[in-house]
């Protein structure tokens, strides 16, 4: 039978265990089911669920756990999986008491424990708890016992603060016994004695100097008055109460109270004495001695105040673990991103070396064809983009490869102020407040360029180019309160870079989040979402701490914390401008990659060098182990197989002659780099790169070897325009006249209709079975609507290759003034655009002409989601290749064309 709850007007009882039982499959257990229990068992379940205290009922002889809300609490984390379960089997780890508790009472007795002591795991962890515990047998319906009722009430809280009080209450008679030691050993400060009818006092050298009285006048008398005004004025009517009541009752009298000493401090007395009466009841005389306490009372006080603030420390200590708890959780989840990205960005920067070395050399093919020289060079920009993605990722992930420098902060903010005037425009306001006798500091200089101009470039968005920039450079010295929640920084001398805009602020949920890869509030198509992340990746891998502070209509500061350096400032080396070639060198290019393999090869047979391959760093030993001549090693850090790049290039530096080794990776891993920097000694070469970097690295490190460095040259750099960044939507390749994407096409995606389209095979042969004498027909209008401007110009150079009118335009806004005036064929539009969404423009297009075709194109592939479905329309993941746009295209282009 179910079990009523709260919410069904039964007030008291269980509410959500009354529900857990009822839908519980008691059946499975040796209870059965809940149609059949008994009806005491029925009767024992509706008390304990009405009652407030933890109760559990153990029923049958392997004690099934039955249970009410209130035990539900004192079980933790191991509720709900107690319900239903052996008491032996729930709790293992007091298998052994339970099993004496069942044993005792399924036979008729009782159990009851004071504080009993136990370690449960209630959260996974051993906890010592105490309890007091109460187990009373249950008879069924024949009167036998049949189970066990157990009350549970917790009194950990209990023992501990009881402990705590006999700890403190030692500790006070500690206190006593060493001041009982003390007066024994002279603590004594003075004895008196009053004249109960004059009011003299009269007291010996010690009570003199107590109350800074003369010997003389305390041996002749000195006036109440003069006494009672070096008694501490909130003592005074305390001593006045106490002794009137000595004087009326007749006892002994005791007080204790400060005395002013004559450096103004006071000092804690108790006077002891016994007023003394004549015969006729009259007092005469009140002798007292005078008793040292103050070093009881300080520790009474200090006592009592820790006492009094003991809550408030023990919520203050939870509040800081709590705090601490998440700093943690956001460090592991912050670092478990780090390393998602640097492996992404790994693979991401082999593809970009294979576009970005195919196009370095179709360019030095293409010198007579200017129009082939413009699309190269664009796709050329758009690999730099797709590079400069990768190392923000890299940066994040304190990944980066750093080629840290002494800098002088002064000359580098003067360096980089006609940068930051062009990058922020006229309208922006820019302030630098440089501190006196800046430190140095020791940082890769154009990382640290990068991070200061992404810092002001963010800061001009927030203030919408208008608003003033600040830009601070400072020493500062950080104790260790500050550094207390920052784990990554110690006490000690740091220069603070901090950018301030005027700007909106950013609300607390935002700040929160600040710092994550791709978290941007910018719109579509407006920011990656790595600018923030790169800086915190960049200065935490180079030993700093970035903080953050931002509050709703004052603006935004952005602190770059790094280490003081105590080193001069490195002179500035002047950057090789040339691409020197080769003299016919042996090259042994390691790399697993076959595509990265075959483009380095081919840079390098065109710089002038002769070049052996190996797959792994097990067959370059081969070559490194033979008697081949070879002038250079040219590895890949992360190599399969037994021999890492790190051993290969010992082994080569071991060969007589010696072969130096040039490294190259798009993600260094720890194999060259630690601490955030390169080893001693390694030269390292940054996928992507270009043919011109690749010559000039080879050379330097031949130079290098000649002049006789052997082994791995010194570090080189790398400039801001040698990183590139984002992946041509297209990649010709000129092999086969077609090219290599890698996303899906003609793939269904929601809200798309599926029109049939024929396969290459059969739109070639409908191509080849087209007459060379077939009627001409005007080419087809397309309405392009792209807005990055590189991939804009690119597709409409390749739409109007395939014969095809193309008007492009940057936005949706722009697209619809123009359909008044021309009737449009296709609609070629990226869903992800500023302003009105693609998918949202095609279906404004079809209602205003419903026979377009409507190809949408998406950067996150042929699933993109758009919501309603778009009759007719056909959706393309980027990058695509020139086969899929055929095919999508194949009614509209020339039958000559498309056979091509």
């Amino acid at each position: 039978m179910p079990f009523p709850a709260q919410d069904h007007g039964c007030t008291g009882w269980g509410g959500e265990m009354a529900r857990r039982i009822s839908e519980f499959d008691w059946a499975a257990t040796g209870v059965g089911a809940i149609a059949d229990w008994p009806r005491s068992l029925t009767a024992t379940v509706q008390l304990l669920l009405a009652s407030p205290v933890p109760l559990v009922l153990l029923w049958g002889r392997s004690g099934y756990m039955i249970y009410n809300d209130a035990y539900a609490v004192f079980a933790g984390g191991r509720h709900p999986y107690l319900l239903g379960c052996p008491v032996e089997t729930g709790w293992p780890e007091v298998a052994e008491f339970n099993r004496h508790v069942m044993t005792t009472c399924l036979a008729g007795g009782t159990l009851s424990y004071r504080d009993k002591e136990l370690v449960l795991l209630r959260e996974g962890k051993p906890e010592d708890v105490w309890m007091d515990l109460y187990y009373s047998p249950v008879a069924d319906d024949s009167g036998a016992p049949a189970g066990v009722l157990a009350v549970v009430v917790e009194t950990t809280g209990r023992v501990l603060t009881e402990r705590w009080r006999q700890r403190a209450e030692a500790e006070l008679h500690e206190t006593n016994e060493r001041l009982q030691l003390a007066l024994n050993t002279g603590a004594v400060l003075g004895t008196c004695v009053v004249d109960m009818q004059t009011g003299k006092i009269t007291g010996d050298e010690r009570f003199a100097r107590t109350f800074s009285f003369s010997v003389e006048e305390a041996a002749r008398g000195v006036d109440h008055s003069a006494a009672a005004r070096m008694i501490h004025p909130d003592d005074q009517s305390l001593l006045e109460r106490l002794s009137a009541d000595a004087l009326q009752e007749g006892k002994p009298f005791r007080a204790e109270y400060r005395i002013r000493r004559p450096d103004g401090d006071y000092v804690w007395v108790q006077a002891n004495g016994q007023c003394e009466f004549d015969e006729h009841g009259q007092p005469t005389r009140l002798p007292a001695v005078l008793i040292d306490i103050h070093e009881r009372k300080i520790a009474e006080q200090s006592l009592r105040q820790l006492t009094e603030t003991l809550e408030q420390r023990v919520a203050d200590a939870v509040a800081a673990r709590a705090l601490a708890e998440e700093q943690l959780r956001q460090a592991q989840k912050m670092e478990a991103i780090g390393s998602l990205t640097g492996g992404v960005a790994h693979d991401f920067n082999n593809v970009l070396q294979v576009i970005n070395g195919n196009l370095q050399m179709m360019a030095a093919d293409a010198s007579g064809n200017p129009a082939t020289l413009r699309r190269l060079s664009a796709a050329t920009d758009a690999v730099k983009r797709g590079a400069k993605l990768a190392a923000h990722l890299l940066a994040f992930a304190r990944r980066q490869p750093l080629s840290p420098t002494v800098l002088n902060p002064r000359r580098l903010l003067a360096g980089m102020s006609e940068m930051l005037h062009r990058a922020l425009g006229e309208t922006m306001r820019i302030e630098t407040v440089l501190s006196d006798h800046l430190w140095h500091v020791q940082v890769d200089r154009n990382q640290l360029e990068n991070a200061l101009l992404n810092l002001a470039i963010n800061a001009r968005d927030a203030m919408k180019a208008d608003g003033t920039l600040t830009v601070r450079a400072a020493n500062r010295v950080l104790d260790a309160a500050f550094c207390s929640d920052k784990p990554e920084l110690s006490p000690g001398e740091y220069v603070v870079f901090s950018v301030t805009d005027t700007g909106a602020g950013m609300p607390p949920d935002v700040l929160e989040h600040a710092f994550e890869p791709f978290f941007t509030t910018k719109p579509h198509g407006h920011g990656t979402g790595l600018g923030l992340s790169m800086v915190f990746g960049f200065v935490r891998q180079s030993g700093g701490h970035t903080l953050i502070e931002s509050e709703l209509g004052r603006g935004t500061t952005v602190s770059l914390f790094f280490p003081r350096c105590c080193e001069p400032e490195t002179a500035e080396a002047a950057d090789e401008t040339s691409a020197p070639v080769g003299g016919g060198e042996t090259v042994l290019v390691v790399e697993d990659d076959a595509d990265v393999r075959l483009t380095a090869v081919e840079m390098l047979v065109q710089l002038g060098y002769k070049v052996l391959t190996a797959s792994s760093g097990d067959a370059a030993l081969e070559f490194i182990d033979s008697d081949v001549p070879i002038d250079l090693l040219f590895t890949d850090v992360v190599m399969p197989g037994k021999i890492k790049s790190v051993e290969l290039a010992r082994r080569a530096a071991a060969r007589s002659p010696s072969v130096p080794t040039l490294f190259t990776s798009g993600y260094t891993r720890d194999e060259i780099v630690h601490h955030g920097k390169l080893d001693a000694g390694i030269t390292l070469l940054s996928k992507p790169y270009r043919r011109d970097d690749l010559a000039r690295k080879v050379r330097g490190v031949l130079r290098a070897a000649a002049g006789g460095a052997g082994g791995t040259a010194a570090v080189g750099k790398m400039t801001d325009r040698e990183i590139a960044a984002c992946v041509p939507s297209v990649a010709y390749d000129p092999a086969s006249g077609d090219a290599s994407g890698v996303a899906t096409s003609g793939v269904d995606a929601p809200g798309l209709a599926t029109p049939l389209t024929p396969t290459p095979k059969a739109a070639a042969n409908e191509s080849e079975s087209a007459s060379t004498d077939a009627p001409a027909r005007s080419p087809a209008h397309v309405l392009l609507v792209e807005d990055d401007a590189d991939s804009r110009e690119a597709l409409s150079c390749l739409l109007g290759a395939l014969g095809l009118d193309c008007t492009s335009v940057g936005s949706a806004e722009e697209a619809l003034p123009l359909l008044p005036a021309q009737r449009y064929d296709i609609l070629f539009t990226d869903i992800t655009l500023p302003g009105m969404s693609g998918d949202n423009l095609a279906r404004a297009v079809l209602r205003e002409q419903p026979d377009v075709q409507v190809l949408l194109v998406s950067g996150y592939g042929a699933q993109a989601p758009i919501g309603e479905r778009i009759p007719g329309a056909r959706l393309l993941g980027k990058p695509f290749d020139l086969a899929q746009l055929r095919r999508e295209l194949a009614q509209w282009v020339n039958p000559i064309e498309a056979a091509s």
